[in-house]
């Protein structure tokens, strides 16, 4: 118990860095009146995620590999509570149409994503 703790933890830490810096990117690319860092972080998890779940043979691999990465890595990274704030703001601001289009753009994001990280894995493995 306490290894996987320590798996999850040290996944967790990767993964909030990684989001951070992501987040700053997007700021300094795209601007900052929209969430864009939060997109990106969803869209980029699932594609990852899809990846790894392709490479893994649609399973989540060993019990480490789901603590330190699943878990712990793509659980920090990704943001669904930050994109739901996002989307609540939205609309508690009365702008429907930012929170209507960020709602869309993570979901059908990040679905597209998984999907394409999963396709992309499975070529790897036919020729592997």
């Amino acid at each position: 118990m306490l290894k996987s703790l320590a798996y999850i933890a040290s996944g967790g830490a990767l993964g909030a860095l990684s989001r951070y810096l992501v987040t700053l990117g997007m700021i300094r690319w795209m601007g900052g009146e929209y969430p864009w860092g939060t997109l990106a972080v969803n869209v980029l998890g699932s594609f990852v995620a899809g990846f790894f779940w392709g490479i893994l043979g649609q399973t989540t691999g060993s019990h480490r590999t789901q603590a330190l990465f699943f878990i712990g890595v793509l659980g920090a990274f990704t943001t669904f509570s930050t994109y739901a704030l996002d989307s609540l703001n939205y609309a508690q601001s009365g702008q429907w149409g930012m929170a209507a289009g960020n709602v869309l753009a993570n979901n059908v994001g990040a679905l597209i994503a998984v999907g394409a990280g999963f396709a992309l894995a499975r070529v790897f493995v036919k020729q592997a």
